[in-house]
């Protein structure tokens, strides 16, 4: 207390005489691409194929601009034609799910998704392009049915847009045709006085979008089209949450190929897990009320010998006038680490736009 109190008029006095109060060292995530590259190295010699991993924090999510990030990696291929491909992730762009199968497809001949904790939503139709899913006692998958903020969205009580599903529009209708009245057939003109008519058709399009995307991404290696558009039809709208937990048990009911991961390879994979959690500790700096900094690490793309990873690096200055908080200085990018010949880490910057 005693300290806080001489920082503050410290602090203050440097302001009244125009000098810059002093600021607290930046935090920094730190580096464990050595400690990772040594579990990844043990993997490799136990596993009949090229090991590739895609960690992302709960801070972010999958876009398109990782199908770049996975070409950059998987050019260190050693040449096996099957490919071990550790998922964690909540999900993201279904679009960008797609084009890594895709690009992934084109270099090897199966891929065999190793799935220890969660890999939801979008991450869960990117282990759909699988030949396998080998799920661990921790791991789930989720449904695949999609929520929009359109800018016609209803607002809420902050004023904020509110996100709407397909899921919440059907069950809508359902329940209106269940206790409708004589004279009141249309549920749609009641309707269209909370929600747009535009939002409703922007949500219907985004589901058949999810189901036609992971109709095409189980076709890389499922030969019967009638299953392939049940399963999608089924995760899309026979779930009453996104974020329904699909264990290994519910994964077998719905028809995909699932195993149990073996023992040993589950335990290397959490003791990855907790090194990319590590790294992608939150480092916020907050060297006063109005000014702050933040870096952290958010997503992780690591083969053997190269890890690329994504960190956020920037100021936040807090703007009174308008009362929210304005990014400068934005340092962020994708960061590349890789091993020279001569047994040293090298480090440069990857850039995607």
């Amino acid at each position: 207390m005693r300290y806080q109190m001489t920082k503050l008029l410290s602090d203050n006095k440097d302001r009244l005489l125009g000098r810059k109060p002093r600021q607290a060292e930046t935090k920094k995530p730190p580096i464990l691409f050595k400690e990772t590259q040594a579990i990844i190295k043990d993997l490799q010699r136990h596993l009949d194929g090229d090991f590739l991993v895609y960690w992302i924090s709960d801070t972010s999510n999958m876009i398109s601009d990782d199908v770049i990030a996975f070409n950059k990696v998987i050019q260190k291929r050693s040449g096996h034609k099957r490919l071990f491909l550790f998922i964690k992730s909540y999900g993201g762009s279904s679009k960008a799910a797609l084009r890594i199968i895709n690009l992934l497809r084109s270099v090897y001949e199966e891929i065999i998704a190793l799935v220890p904790l969660d890999c939801a939503s979008a991450a869960t139709m990117l282990a759909l392009g699988a030949d396998m899913i080998k799920m661990g006692p921790l791991a789930y998958l989720s449904a695949i049915d999609t929520s929009i903020t359109h800018h016609l969205s209803p607002i809420d009580n902050d004023n904020d847009l509110v996100s709407v599903s397909q899921n919440e529009l059907d069950r809508v209708i359902r329940l209106w045709g269940q206790t409708k009245q004589v004279n009141d057939t249309n549920p749609y003109k009641e309707l269209y006085t909370y929600i747009h008519p535009l939002v409703i058709g922007a949500v219907d399009r985004a589901s058949s979008l999810s189901i036609k995307l992971t109709r095409e991404i189980l076709s890389y290696h499922m030969k019967d089209e009638e299953k392939a558009s049940q399963i999608s039809q089924h995760l899309n709208s026979d779930y009453p949450s996104h974020s329904y937990p699909i264990t290994y048990v519910e994964a077998q009911k719905i028809g995909l190929h699932v195993k149990p991961l073996e023992d040993k390879l589950n335990e290397k994979l959490l003791q990855l897990n907790e090194l990319y959690s590590e790294m992608a500790q939150r480092a916020y700096t907050d060297h006063d009320e109005m000014f702050s900094h933040d870096n952290e690490i958010m997503k992780i793309i690591e083969i053997g010998g190269e890890q690329l990873f994504y960190q956020k690096d920037k100021d936040w200055r807090y703007r009174m006038e308008e009362k929210r908080w304005i990014p400068m200085n934005d340092e962020s990018s994708w960061r590349f680490l890789r091993k020279t010949t001569r047994g040293s880490t090298e480090m440069s910057r990857f850039y995607i736009r």
